[in-house]
């Protein structure tokens, strides 16, 4: 609840202060309402009003109403009551106001004015005393209940927005779990059922340390959610008794399942928590429209797991898990795809034998989307087809940008091309807006390549090849940005440390790659492509 307003409990348990100087009056109200099942409490004065209501705040056990006499000796019970209702903590106790003195409308209105419920001229009909505390009480109740939903609308509104932002599905269970828990106050678990058998949980645990559920009680748990029947886009709620569900959720307790499933009927979402009273209904509405807004927000994400598999998939497939046998080269490369919170890119590589030595490629289409990884298979494919013909670099990338201008006007991509002679180290490099390749000699500082160009796709002309000779045992680093790139660092700066890292890595491409994946390939958001390549040493006769 609210902690400016008070819980009550039933009339005939609830907890009455009255505060009146004159202790024959005390006495004669205490035993009405003693006789009626009330606890009373009886005070002399305003002062003593106070420090009573201070020390049971204190203790967490306030008075459920007060009767106050009008005429005290040190405040005014309109002042006494005014204090009371300044006081966040203290002004939803509700206020009775009396008097033994005749009283008029002006009397009562001054009451009201301070805040008062209700005034009451004494002596008075013991039935009419408990009629009015029974007024004041209910008064009381229906504020209570009414400021108890309003925080938990609130609540379910500011829960909505927090599911809405989840952007994976396990942080969707995650979100909904502590947003269940919040509403219901008590324990809740959350299952994202996805296809293939795949379970996205969340659990938020209110009180206990507990050990979470093994991945044999949530299959469990997730096998009771899968049975539950209900219609695409509609709710369901059922019990599953003690006996059925794991106890490592909750204890030995009766489990209430909500299962929402989206509007194209499937990926259900379930949340589960322990039975508890739900007086008036009014808790389980709102737990329903939470399972809703998760199946809701489930949609989309469901939808982009399934792009980002087919992306992942068509990347995977394309992206050779072996090279080709490169005479005179030694080649290493390593594929990285981004996190799950980031869509997939369209990086790529590749390394292939011609006619004038091995050509290897590295190159990123502009833009995270299917798109991207579609594009990207484009040009590996058309790289394959021209090479053949023509290995040069400079005229392979004036071939793609023609393809990129009449297939994908809108699309864009960076690649640079190294055609490399392993008999002479001699190198031809082509650079279309890419990094460009770094120079790691065995007994030296690493340097990039003097090699610069327009981006696929603009339709600008391509300088002549870049021309350098690589000496025996010195390797040709090829990445993409995701490697290195980090918001807020200038591109130079992140240039600069791999450069630093690599000229200290060991001298085999293999051991180059991991290397660099170690210092700078930890939580990328884009993928990372890295290829490097060694002329093979020469065996003496």
């Amino acid at each position: 609840m609210n902690s400016t307003v008070q819980q009550y409990r039933t009339d005939s348990a609830s907890t009455v202060l009255v505060v009146d100087d004159t202790a024959a009056s005390r006495y004669a109200m205490g035993a009405v309402l003693t006789r009626a099942g009330h606890v009373v409490v009886p005070v002399a004065s305003a002062g003593e009003a106070l420090v009573e209501l201070d020390t049971r705040l204190r203790a967490g056990s306030l008075p459920d109403v007060a009767l106050v006499d009008v005429g005290l000796p040190d405040l005014s019970g309109y002042e006494l009551c005014r204090r009371v209702k300044a006081l966040p903590m203290l002004a939803g106790i509700p206020v009775v106001h009396f008097s033994a003195r005749p009283s008029g409308p002006g009397d009562r209105c001054r009451a009201l004015d301070a805040g008062g419920e209700a005034y009451l001229t004494v002596p008075a009909e013991p039935e009419e005393i408990r009629a009015v505390v029974r007024a004041a009480l209910r008064g009381a109740r229906e504020l209570t209940d009414a400021q108890g939903q309003f925080d938990r609308l609130a609540l379910l509104s500011e829960a909505v927005v927090d599911v809405q932002g989840a952007r994976c599905l396990v942080e969707l269970a995650t979100t909904t779990a502590e947003a269940a828990a919040r509403l219901t106050r008590q324990s809740a678990a959350v299952f994202v059922l996805g296809d293939d058998r795949d379970v996205h949980a969340g659990l938020s645990r209110r009180g206990g340390t507990a050990p979470a559920p093994d991945a044999v009680a949530r299959e469990r748990a997730a096998a009771l959610a899968r049975r539950v029947e209900c219609a695409p886009g509609g709710v369901r709620s059922m019990i599953v008794p003690r006996s059925v569900w794991p106890d490592a959720y909750f204890g030995p307790r009766d489990v209430q399942l909500v299962l929402a499933r989206t509007r194209a009927g499937h990926l259900p979402v379930c949340l589960a928590m322990p039975v508890a009273p739900d007086p008036g209904g009014r808790v389980g509405p709102l737990v329903a429209q939470l399972a809703r807004a998760s199946a809701l927000a489930a949609e989309p994400l469901l939808m982009y797991e399934q792009e980002r598999h087919v992306a992942l998939t068509l990347q995977r497939s394309f992206l050779p898990a072996q090279l080709p046998p490169l005479p005179g080269v030694d080649v290493a490369f390593r594929y990285v795809p981004a996190s799950q919170q980031t869509e997939i890119g369209g990086d790529f590589y590749a390394a292939l034998p011609t006619p004038a030595g091995t050509l290897v490629a590295i190159g990123d289409v502009v833009g995270h989307s299917l798109d991207a990884a579609t594009v990207m298979v484009e040009i590996r494919h058309a790289l394959r087809a021209y090479s053949i013909e023509d290995p040069d670099p400079a005229r392979l990338l004036t071939r793609l940008d023609r393809m990129f201008q009449h297939y994908h006007p809108e699309s864009s991509a960076t690649v640079c091309l190294a055609l490399v002679d392993p008999a002479t180290g001699r190198t031809l490099i082509a650079n279309a807006g890419h990094i460009p390749p770094l120079r790691v000699p065995d007994d030296g500082p690493a340097h990039y390549a003097e090699a610069a160009g327009p981006m696929l796709g603009l339709g600008l002309p391509h300088p002549a090849p870049t021309v350098i000779d690589l000496a025996p045992g010195e390797r040709l680093l090829m990445v993409t940005d995701g490697l290195i790139e980090t918001r807020g660092t200038d591109l130079s700066v992140s240039m600069d440390q791999l450069s630093a890292a690599a000229s200290a890595a060991p001298a085999a491409p293999d051991a180059l790659c991991d290397t660099l994946l170690s210092c700078f390939g930890a939580d990328r958001a884009d993928d990372i492509a890295l290829l490097a390549l060694r002329l093979s040493p020469v065996v003496p006769p």
